[in-house]
């Protein structure tokens, strides 16, 4: 569902204050911003939705950006796909042209000028420092907190800083070689490197995925390991302890798991994962087997079946993992070895946990219906249940998940219904961190609200982001009028 609306829908869905609900309910707060955007170009939201910036432009000659209501510097043109908030959402960062020259826009103060920006700005995690790649002349370099790096002919992608922020990477290419830079100094050449580095949680460890000829190979610690046809997308991965490494990759038409260099066996297909638990202990991924299929955990074949439907998952404690297979014509959800009860389908969407791994949620199909189970108890059968659903609170006492009853839907918290709506809106409900409330965002005659803790907040023509609860239990977020751009404050 597209929940940002052009300055023309906003206007006829909100032609004044009053016309979307101008007083705020108890325990929520309302200010505005600024003005709205004469046209949206193109918008990026923060991760909990209190920040927006948007590009826009008054002539089509000229383009600015308006982040959470401030108007930016003009400029000849602004790469729209460059468009990045810091991610805590408070600052805003571009890419803009003026004249012959380009430069990156932090807030509203322009770096130093170059020929061409190469790459998206990227913040570091703590939002303190940015870097991006640039071309100046016949030479590219990227820039690190406005300091040129080394000259190469060529930088493939984006620089990546460590989780800490104290490390950068990036592909480079001098010659018929390309390699990566860590922090300054470039490693071993290979024919092309696959993709960004990544770092470990700890920011210690770094590997990535490189070319020798035809056969990729992936290098840990700047150790190249063993040859392979393929390394599948997405890997190499960390375990969340920085100790161990794993990746799927294919050789001689099979699918390999690599586990800490150590190979396992060859199967026709690796269809999902490897992933490790949360405390990194152990590691887990789905194969398919000649017509079946089946998961291995810890290197251990688990029982094949017909095939895997989705997972497998860890708990957060790493004591127990669950997926879904196929058997005949049924589908089952099987934790910890156990099959549970039958159904004619289980969503591709993966079981989910609590987060103190005691219950385990997923959705079934049961004829025309679906059905969130909870434990191996089915819950009430509905029309449809949403994307990524059920929810569960921190403390995994409450469950919450977005139903469907003909053209309505509504919010199911503890088994109980909630209000219809024309659609709930954006991703899952959110549970505050101390689990008493829930929020979500609803749609009802071309007026978007949050409803939190089942009160209405305000209307608005147009809520881009959210809900995420802050730690203190309260819930900001920015709104749409024809009035203009606010922010909303319901307090804990």
């Amino acid at each position: 569902m597209i929940r940002l609306l052009t300055i023309a829908l906003i206007s006829a869905a909100c032609m004044s204050l009053s016309a979307c609900g101008g007083k705020s309910a108890r325990g929520v707060e309302m200010v505005r911003l600024g003005p709205l955007p004469p046209v949206i170009l193109a918008h990026v939201v923060s991760h909990d939705g209190s920040h927006v910036a948007f590009m826009s432009t008054t002539n089509m000659k000229t383009y600015f950006v308006m982040f959470d209501g401030g108007v930016g510097p003009q400029f000849e043109a602004i790469a729209d796909s460059s468009l990045v908030l810091s991610p805590d959402g408070s600052v805003v960062a571009y890419a803009a042209k003026k004249g012959k020259e380009q430069f990156v826009v932090v807030d509203t103060t322009a770096g130093s000028p170059f020929d061409a920006i190469e790459s998206v700005p990227v913040f570091s995690s703590d939002g303190k420092r940015v870097a991006y790649a640039v071309r100046d002349s016949v030479r590219e370099f990227v820039v690190v907190d406005g300091t040129p790096g080394p000259d190469f002919e060529r930088i493939p992608g984006a620089p990546v800083f460590s989780p800490d922020g104290k490390r950068i990477a990036y592909a480079a290419k001098k010659g018929d070689k390309q390699f990566v830079v860590l922090d300054g100094a470039a490693g071993p050449g290979f024919d092309e490197i696959s993709g960004s580095p990544i770092f470990s949680p700890d920011g210690l460890r770094f590997a990535y995925v490189a070319f020798k000829g035809e056969s990729e190979l992936v290098v840990v610690d700047g150790r190249p390991g063993p040859l392979f046809d393929a390394i599948d997308v997405g890997f190499p991965i960390f375990s969340s302890d920085s100790r161990r490494v794993a990746y799927a990759a294919k050789k001689s038409g099979l699918g390999i798991v690599v586990v800490d260099g150590v190979s396992g066996p060859s199967y026709s297909e690796i269809v999902a994962g490897p992933l490790f638990s949360p405390d990194g202990k152990r590691v887990a991924y789905a194969a398919r087997k000649d017509q079946g299929g089946l998961v291995v955990v810890d290197g251990s074949p688990e029982t094949e079946y017909d095939g895997i439907v989705s997972g497998p998952v860890f708990s957060k404690d790493g004591k127990h993992v669950a997926y879904a297979i196929k058997k005949g014509e049924a589908q089952f959800v099987i934790l910890d070895g156990v099959l549970g009860p039958e159904f004619a389908g289980i969503a591709k969407s993966e079981p989910v946990f609590s987060p103190d791994g005691t219950h385990l949620g997923y959705v079934a199909k049961i004829g025309e219906k679906r059905a969130v189970v909870i434990d191996g108890v089915t819950g009430p059968q509905y029309d449809g249940i949403g994307v990524g659903d059920p929810v569960f609170s921190p403390d995994g006492k409450r469950v919450a998940y977005i139903a469907k009853r003909g053209q309505k839907e509504f919010v199911v918290v503890d088994g109980i219904e909630g209000p219809e709506y024309d659609a709930i809106a954006g991703s899952s409900p959110a549970f505050s961190p101390d689990g008493k409330k829930v929020a979500y965002l609803a749609n009802k005659s071309r007026r978007q609200f949050m409803v939190v803790d089942g009160k209405k907040g305000p209307d608005f023509a147009a809520i881009p982001g959210g809900p995420l609860f802050r730690n203190d239990d309260s819930l900001d977020y920015v709104g749409m009028r024809y009035s203009g751009l606010y922010r909303v404050y319901h307090k804990p």
